[in-house]
């Protein structure tokens, strides 16, 4: 049996309104991002008379150029992206160990255990803030990778997300490869996990957003200039910016801080749409 094919003017006038709407949305998403890197590319002096030479030309890479021999920001981004890759495979260890022990094994209280974990969805991170302070400075972890990577690992919604993608993946598999004589942590590590690399990839990609967009938490842990991430870097170059580095600095170095989010989302796009779309298990 053959598809119809045939092209029918009234669906695409039907479609042109939601082509428009997807259309503005981009524009009002993607303008302060062209507007942040045409700042970038002025000369500050201009910018310090008016940000409306944005539009006209000279440009220049000056401020770029500036990053590599006179900035800090390559501290704050090592830290950052210390803090975001080690939250991130915490996350993943963690969540996907956790949600397959939910999904696939039986033991005492696990529907209890299960929903006090949920309950971290609707816990707000500042509800806890005080506490954790505190603990984290009794034990000395202010002003340490560490201190800044420890918070992101409790990741309720990565347990979460592995448990019910888990659960999708057919029992049948863990059936035949208990025929086979595999012990539980064969069948996870060879036969389970591999399953579940688009999940993965959506919940790595989200973490390492978070931690390096983050700015709470490393706010309150990193107080020596030397351990700020790049959110808190950025934000405290911004203080008397116009007389002291300028804004088309200031611009440059937010470019630079988003260039590793950029890349990540290109490598791994293609797993998130397979999550999204339930193709993961055939």
């Amino acid at each position: 049996m053959s598809r119809d094919t045939t092209y029918r003017p009234e669906a695409s006038r039907a479609s042109r309104p939601l082509l428009w709407i997807a259309t503005l949305l981009a524009i009002v998403t993607m303008a302060p991002v062209a507007w942040l890197v045409g700042l970038s590319i002025k000369d500050n002096r201009e910018l310090m008379l008016g940000t409306e030479s944005v539009f006209r030309v000279p440009y220049t890479l000056i401020n770029y150029i500036n990053i590599l021999y006179s900035s800090q920001a390559f501290g704050w981004f090592f830290n950052s992206m210390v803090v975001a890759i080690g939250q991130t495979l915490g996350v993943l260890v963690l969540s996907s160990l956790a949600g397959y022990a939910f999904a696939r094994l039986e033991f005492p209280f696990r529907r209890t255990i299960f929903v006090i974990v949920l309950f971290g969805l609707a816990v707000p991170e500042q509800a806890v803030i005080i506490a954790r302070h505190q603990m984290f400075n009794w034990f000395g972890l202010h002003n340490t990778h560490i201190g800044l990577i420890l918070p992101g690992l409790s990741s309720a919604f990565g347990v979460f997300l592995m448990t019910q993608f888990f659960k999708a993946i057919p029992r049948d598999i863990d059936e035949a490869a208990l025929l086979d004589n595999a012990s539980q942590l064969r069948i996870f590590w060879k036969i389970m996990l591999p399953l579940t690399l688009p999940a993965q990839a959506t919940l790595g990609i989200f973490t390492f957003l978070h931690a390096w967009n983050d700015y709470w938490w490393p706010l309150i842990s990193a107080t020596r200039k030397e351990m700020f991430t790049i959110t808190i870097g950025i934000a405290s170059s911004q203080q008397n910016f116009a007389q002291s580095e300028g804004l088309g600095f200031l611009s440059a170095q937010a470019v630079f801080a988003s260039l590793p989010v950029l890349i990540v989302y290109m490598i791994f796009q293609r797993h998130i749409v397979t999550a999204v779309s339930g193709g993961a298990v055939k």
